[in-house]
């Protein structure tokens, strides 16, 4: 799996904002999480879908429809959330040659093993108790909605 930053960072902020704002039992609809993430729903609508094709979130059609998480926050895992989002790595171009295949190949892929040990040890839930240190509360006026 070659871990893309970009789309990897998007999709785990967009599962943390699910867990922050929805959890299992409330939704947020996409527009409101683009919003708090600064950026475009169009941007994050095919990042959302992959993460509900990975049933890591639940799309909620109809009225007080949205997203919430697809599994409880103890059981999703970093490295769940990057595989969801993983683009087919044949699409980039890869350096040839006796020392890309020697020198790079090698640390590339060390590098991801490390990558993908440390985000297999971090969980949703783990994300949320950081945001708690950092003194991050739910906004009380924010509307809870209970229709499932």
């Amino acid at each position: 799996m070659l871990l893309r930053r970009d789309r990897a960072m998007t999709a785990v902020a967009i599962v943390l904002d699910v867990a922050f704002h929805a959890g299992r039992t409330e939704t947020v609809n996409a527009a409101e999480i683009a919003e708090r993430l600064g950026l475009a729903r169009r941007g994050i609508e095919p990042v959302m879908q992959a993460l509900s094709r990975a049933e890591l979130l639940k799309s909620v059609r109809g009225p007080g429809g949205g997203y919430r998480l697809g599994r409880s926050r103890r059981e999703i895992r970093l490295s769940d959330i990057a595989a969801a989002v993983s683009e087919d790595e044949s699409a980039e171009p890869v350096a040839q040659g006796r020392l890309a295949t020697a020198v790079v190949e090698p640390l590339w892929a060390e590098m991801e093993a490390a990558a993908r040990k440390a985000m297999a040890a971090i969980t949703v839930e783990d994300l949320l108790r950081r945001a708690a240190a950092a003194g991050m509360k739910r906004a009380a006026t924010e509307p809870l909605n209970f229709a499932i």
